[in-house]
């Protein structure tokens, strides 16, 4: 996938359908307008995602809280999911004034040569966002785009959307949060030296530190899946700052593999969250710690064995 960051001197060689929007968690939503994009390869035409980086709401100081993804695991994401070019184009006052017509003629159509463009209704863009969906359609017909508008996707009634992926994770509902992604809530990174704790226990476990704009779920333990070299292995992971063994206020995703004892330091990992288990808390001991841990760990594998037996 190539990807062009940093700067708005580009142009595409050959006809593009593009999907825009911020597209943070992916979600059910996202992937249905990004499932337009990716059939149109079918027809020739590349499959372009275009987002602003940053978002608009970060610029103008609305951010609501931490993002769902981090810039690497949209590129992670948007890479396996196929599509062909990411365009993060830079964000800035004088980019984000652009006139909604000027932004279709030069940088969709001029620049990304723009031959289908999928957009949910509420899409907008261009000075004050006064571009939208209708002045798309308006302007197909004489820039030569088809322009194909893309339906919420509901559950339980809701939109969904990623203030509601937002919600689901914040509460530390990862059923919840797996409904609407189409998949498990996920933290990736490079698997970091801890301190060696759980080994001394006979109980290694991996350790990431995720960027401090990813949002995690409450701290605690949660059951959960691991994806290492291509494959998947059942794990428990603690989010939080480990009370009883430190005191260092660096908020970590500790996992514990079952039956895995390989050294994979500064391996890229990436651990899905499935199911809440217990809050986070101290305990007056590292043997009443260990206790608590064998007990999650016996806890895990039955989860993960039920799960096994569903499937």
């Amino acid at each position: 996938m190539q990807i062009i960051h940093g700067t708005t001197d580009f142009k595409l060689e050959e006809k593009s359908a593009v999907a825009i929007g911020k597209f943070d968690g992916i979600h059910q939503g996202h992937q249905k307008l990004l499932n337009c994009i990716l059939e149109q390869k079918e027809q020739g035409l590349k499959a372009v995602v275009f987002t602003f980086d940053p978002p608009p709401a970060v610029l103008f100081g609305n951010a609501s809280g931490k993002e769902l993804m981090t810039r690497d695991e949209k590129r992670t994401a948007f890479s396996a999911m196929g599509i062909d070019v990411l365009i993060e184009f830079p964000l800035t006052y004088k980019t984000a004034a652009m006139e909604p017509q000027d932004f279709i003629e030069e940088i969709l159509v001029s620049r990304m040569r723009a031959a289908y463009i999928a957009a949910g209704t509420d899409v907008s863009f261009g000075a004050k966002g006064a571009g939208n969906c209708m002045l798309l359609k308006s302007m197909g017909p004489h820039c030569g785009y088809e322009l194909q508008l893309i339906d919420k996707v509901c559950y339980n009634g809701r939109e969904i959307s990623s203030t509601y992926v937002r919600e689901a994770v914040e509460k530390g509902d990862m059923e919840e949060a797996e409904i609407l992604l189409g998949s498990p809530y996920s933290v990736s990174g490079k698997v970091m030296h801890g301190k060696q704790f759980g080994r001394t226990m006979g109980m290694p476990t991996v350790n990431l530190l995720p960027e401090r704009g990813k949002l995690l779920p409450p701290n605690g333990v949660y059951y959960s899946k691991i994806r290492l070299d291509g494959r998947i292995y059942p794990g428990i992971t603690n989010i939080g700052y480990k009370p009883t063994v430190s005191d260092e206020r660096q908020m970590g995703a500790e996992t514990y593999i079952y039956d895995f004892d390989e050294e994979i330091y500064g391996k890229e990992i990436t651990v899905m969250l499935l199911k809440f288990n217990r809050p986070e808390r101290r305990f007056c001991g590292k043997d009443e710690l260990k206790e608590q841990i064998m007990k999650n760990i016996a806890e895990g594998k039955a989860f993960h064995t039920g799960i096994q037996m569903k499937g």
